[in-house]
């Protein structure tokens, strides 16, 4: 992960603009360096995605939950979010949970299509940035045996 570090920062700080817009004033962004230790970036697993050994998205998670699961936006719609979604769903026995901003279609569309559900809508404050106010979907993907 050390190694990734750096690119993984620069993927979170170009794909989190496209994440917030919609949804929160832009004024809201945070770089990956100031949110990754409260928020659940260094959890259970940590898992890059590399096309020609360069690092294009990411995904973490623990205990039942994806934290966090980026593409550079460079490789937007060329199957890198859905393989760092299902990889990642194959780490957990059961059910997963993810939480994602309201205004965020794409990433909401991409969890619906692999067979997440939502199940709460909350507003409340921006999770990492509290100075800004933000709705939120709880989605949850229960595996089906």
């Amino acid at each position: 992960m050390e190694k990734d570090w750096q690119r993984c920062c620069e993927i979170h700080d170009k794909a989190r603009i496209d994440e917030l817009t919609g949804s929160v004033d832009l004024g809201a962004f945070l770089n990956l360096e100031q949110t990754a230790k409260n928020e659940g970036f260094f959890g259970e697993g940590h898992f890059v995605a590399l096309i020609d050994d360069l690092v294009v998205g990411f995904v973490s998670f623990e205990k039942d939950e994806i934290t966090w699961l980026y593409v550079d936006p460079a490789y937007y719609r060329k199957g890198v979010g859905r393989s760092l979604l299902r990889f990642a769903i194959e780490k957990f026995e059961n059910e997963v949970v993810v939480e994602v901003l309201s205004g965020n279609q794409p990433a909401i569309q991409l969890y619906l299509n692999e067979g997440f559900q939502v199940i709460e809508r909350r507003k409340g404050k921006l999770e990492g940035n509290e100075t800004y106010d933000a709705e939120g979907l709880i989605l949850k993907y229960i595996r089906k045996h």
